[in-house]
């Protein structure tokens, strides 16, 4: 076995293992627990694609996993299980520190005592740094901003996890750079920005832009909806479209001794920056519409702007985001439309 995907039935997993199955990547094998029901609907995919899958959560059987990863001694693990909404953490922590916090641990001793040659390579997330409120922010007619001149967020800003989302990830994402300090494990981790594109299963708490997609379309098809914004809409995202995330994951296989023990921000830059209300903006002239929205309170340490500083991953890597937030918006409208997920915003 050379490489496994973990949470392979989500949004980024399912990408990441159908790409591969088209390409050189062969030998792959998917784990997942199916806690989610969209996690069912991309498993018929998998099969369709003849990919290997195993039922297996990792945070309550660290026996399996350790079996698992023992006998086959994979190249690669790219480890993308996890909670992935901030409400989520605030419901439950418990919940929340086990998809995050122990299923990376379990998966990092079972390498360190049984697969050493194995590379892990970590989904992360930009919450990490808190909400980023010790800087001076300014308002625009739709936007927040630093300063005319900032171009992003670097890895030197220090770590502020402020929710039990962000903790919870942050202390992942700690052990997974510790693990190679400590014990010289090829390890790395991603910090994502917001990632969106087919196959995206959006809900309200999780995937925006998707989200406001979805009740774009809905708008279009049956000109009734109102919906919520949170705080003024003016908060500022890089959005990166999941072909370019596909990309950097495979290329970083191919290098995977240069970033190993290293943190990289990853998102789609400046140029593909946008509030939510810009994002409404867009909407309501690409698809001719007058959306309506009211607002409510922000959500608890949310971050005015997040926007990838990405000079050390191209420095490394030579990555960066290809695709433009437009072209990439309309391919996503496409596929809500195709799939008719709109039906359920």
């Amino acid at each position: 076995m050379k490489y496994i995907i973990t949470g392979g039935c989500g949004f980024v997993g399912i990408n990441l293992a159908l790409s591969f199955s088209k390409n050189v990547y062969k030998d792959i094998l998917v784990i997942d627990n199916l806690s989610k029901k969209t996690a069912v609907k991309n498993l018929s995919l998998l099969k369709k694609a003849k990919i290997s899958f195993k039922k297996i959560d990792i945070a309550k059987s660290p026996k399996k996993i350790e079996k698992l990863i023992k006998k086959t001694k994979p190249k690669v693990i790219f480890h993308l299980a996890g909670q992935v909404a901030m409400s989520t953490s605030i419901k439950d922590p418990y919940l929340d520190f086990n998809g995050n916090v122990k299923s990376t641990i379990n998966i990092l001793e079972t390498i360190r005592k049984y697969s050493k040659k194995t590379s892990l390579i970590f989904a992360s997330s930009n919450k990490v740094y808190g909400d980023l409120n010790n800087y001076s922010y300014k308002e625009t007619k739709t936007r927040f901003q630093i300063r005319k001149n900032f171009k992003g967020f670097s890895e030197k800003n220090y770590l502020d996890f402020k929710s039990p989302y962000g903790c919870s990830k942050g202390s992942a994402d700690q052990y997974v750079l510790d693990y190679a300090r400590v014990f010289g494990l090829k390890t790395v981790v991603f910090r994502h920005s917001s990632i969106y594109g087919g196959r995206q299963f959006f809900t309200y708490d999780q995937g925006w832009l998707g989200w406001f997609c979805a009740k774009a379309v809905k708008n279009k098809m049956y000109k009734k909806d109102k919906f919520s914004i949170t705080g003024k809409g003016k908060q500022v995202r890089d959005v990166v479209h999941i072909d370019d995330i596909v990309n950097l994951y495979q290329k970083s296989v191919t290098k995977i001794s240069k970033l190993s023990g290293k943190a990289y921000n990853i998102g789609g830059g400046k140029s593909n920056s946008l509030s939510i209300i810009e994002l409404l903006n867009f909407l309501n002239t690409y698809l001719n519409v007058n959306l309506k929205y009211f607002k409510i309170p922000s959500r608890p340490y949310d971050q005015k702007i997040f926007i990838s500083d990405n000079k050390k991953i191209y420095k490394d890597l030579m990555w960066k985001p290809k695709i433009s937030y437009k072209k990439g918006i309309i391919d996503m409208i496409n596929w809500i439309k195709l799939s008719k997920i709109y039906k359920n915003v």
